[in-house]
Order: structure tokens, then C-alpha cells, then sequence
């Protein structure tokens, strides 16, 4: 066992590959990494709570013309994340080594990362790519409500400061994976 857990948080747009990346990394580290996924805990939210204000609410709009999915995040799912980054943090006391993938609409989420993990070895990840890219790869997908890439595209990396950054576009999962194995020794 390792003397101290690594965390790897991938921060970015959705469909910009966290998910992908993550899983190849799992499958290359050198050591065990288990993966948590923000849509895991997303999906632990009643149904009922989809759709109204203390829940979880997606307000469609238009944008340049285009659609746009704006998240409006009720008491409920705030506390899931909440509780998201907590369960990160007890897993990693237990000597896990966790893989996160993540969107932070928010930089304060980053610094409760960072108060939450400062005793591991934790690393944040900034997974970039193009917003046509990313527009592309959410419609290709046809599991999600097409605009919320626009919507959270200048959002999701504000304010947050990363130990690597990645440019999805340019490179496969595979390719990115590796990458963040060689620059953490993972």
C-alpha cells in the first residue's frame, strides 16, 4: 500500500472525455485506482427531484442562435456534491487512490477539493477542448440535452489553477491518459 493516496481530479466540460480518460488510466496506472464519477451521484437524486428549484433544474435558452442548457442546482443536489467531495476525501483516509471526474461550475469547489484532500497527493487535471468539439461530441453522444456544453463552457474552468492541462481535441483518451500517468508516476 501506498504511504499516501493519490487523487486525480479531471475538471472539465461534459463530453469533453473525462469518463474515457478515466477508465484508460485505470486500466494503465501502475497501482489501483478507483474511479468516482460526478454522474454517479447525480443519478443518486430521486426522480422527483429533477425539474424543481430544491432539485436539480435544466433551463433551456437560446445562445448566438443556438440552443443552451443552463443548470440551476437546488439545496438537494448541492448537498449530494457536497457529500460527493466528502466520500472522496474518506475514501482516500481508507488508502485508496481515486480518479474523479468532475464539472465545477464553480472555483470554490476546487479549494474544497484542495482543503478536503491536503492530506493526499492530490492532482487537478483541466480537460480542455473547442466548443464546436464539444457541441459535436454532445450530439454524437445523444445522451445528453444538447446545449450544456455552451452553457457550461465559460464556467467550468474559471478561477481554478490545474497541475496539468489536456487538450481532448488534439488528443485521444488513451493519449491523455498517458500523459497523466508519466507526469504523476502513476
Amino acid at each position: 500500500m501506498d504511504l499516501i493516496p493519490q487523487v486525480i481530479i479531471l475538471n472539465g466540460v461534459g463530453s469533453v472525455g473525462k469518463s474515457a480518460t478515466a477508465k484508460v488510466l485505470q486500466a494503465i496506472a501502475s497501482k489501483p485506482f478507483l474511479h468516482v464519477a460526478m454522474d454517479a451521484f447525480l443519478n443518486m437524486l430521486p426522480e422527483k427531484m429533477l425539474g424543481r428549484p430544491e432539485g436539480l433544474v435544466f433551463e433551456t435558452m437560446q445562445h448566438d442562435g443556438k440552443p443552451m442548457i443552463a443548470i440551476r442546482s437546488g439545496v438537494v443536489l448541492q448537498r449530494a456534491m457536497r457529500g460527493m467531495r466528502h466520500a472522496v476525501a474518506a475514501m482516500a483516509a481508507q488508502g485508496n487512490n481515486i480518479i474523479v471526474d468532475d464539472v465545477m461550475i464553480e472555483a470554490q469547489t476546487a479549494q474544497e477539493y484542495r482543503e478536503l484532500l491536503r492530506p493526499f497527493d492530490l492532482r487537478l487535471v483541466g480537460l480542455f477542448a473547442p466548443l464546436d468539439v464539444l457541441e459535436a461530441r454532445e450530439r454524437a453522444r445523444g445522451d445528453r440535452e444538447l446545449g450544456l456544453a455552451r452553457w457550461q463552457y465559460g464556467r467550468v474552468h474559471r478561477g481554478v489553477t490545474y497541475d496539468l492541462e489536456l487538450d481532448t481535441a488534439a488528443a485521444p483518451p488513451t493519449e491523455c491518459a498517458r500523459v497523466i500517468r508519466d507526469a504523476f508516476a502513476l
